[in-house]
């Protein structure tokens, strides 16, 4: 069983067996946490609804932890007291036994894909389709084509849990990013993000055409602080 947990915006809590993974948090109160188990952090890129320099007070809780940050947060931001890993697009290491690789960000830092407990899980940080109608046309097209070369390297992946974003600020382009991620890859459930508190999306997406061959992998979340149980 994996206990997912929404901490606000892009930020969720995932509990296996041996280990928590914790991504992208900066608000949101914690559930109870049993601190025998392992923690590793996970922060995809230095934007402040990313990034909360509160994460460096679960090293009070936790024996054993280790935060994985992008390589665009700058060593000012934090005290590496020997559990702090720099990760910067295209590497892979290991974390506690769990296999991470990251992609490269058409944003801004990095996509996390963690292998864990023979599972595997997606967070996008803020890899994403941002087609802006006030941007040129070249800059979209570029958006558009880092994004799906980034999302081609997943297609071999067999992947349990995904973190994608659907913001509202892009209009009616606010899905292309997790239509497209769900079309190109072999994904057991999507957990929606980056919504700016507008539960409202969760709605659009159950009614957009495009959405039908995977709505019922959509996972709706409707508060922080909500709770998901997935089979093993």
């Amino acid at each position: 069983m994996m206990k997912v947990t929404f901490m606000g915006h892009s930020g969720f809590l995932l509990e296996m067996d041996r280990v928590y993974c914790l991504f992208d948090y900066y608000k949101g109160e914690f559930p109870e946490l049993d601190t025998r188990k392992k923690m590793a952090v996970f922060v995809s890129h230095a934007h402040y609804d990313h990034f909360g320099k509160e994460i460096f007070s679960l090293r009070r809780k936790f024996g054993e932890i280790l935060f994985i940050l992008s390589s665009d947060i700058q060593e000012t931001e934090y005290e590496d007291k020997g559990d702090v890993i720099c990760a910067a697009p295209n590497e892979s290491f290991d974390v506690f036994g769990i296999q991470v690789r990251t992609l490269r960000s058409n944003d801004q830092g990095v996509a996390y894909l963690v292998h864990s407990e023979e599972k595997t899980v997606y967070h996008a940080g803020d890899l994403n389709w941002w087609h802006w109608e006030g941007e040129s046309e070249v800059f979209n097209k570029m958006i558009r084509r880092t994004y799906q070369s980034e999302i081609n390297k997943l297609q071999n992946e067999k992947i349990d849990i995904a973190f994608v974003p659907v913001d509202p600020r892009l209009g009616e382009q606010y899905c292309w990013g997790i239509d497209c991620f769900m079309k190109r890859t072999d994904t057991k459930c999507v957990f929606p993000m980056h919504f700016w508190e507008n539960y409202e999306v969760f709605d659009r997406l159950m009614l957009e055409n495009c959405t039908e061959g995977y709505r019922d992998k959509i996972m709706k979340i409707g508060q922080e602080g909500q709770t998901f149980l997935l089979e093993s």
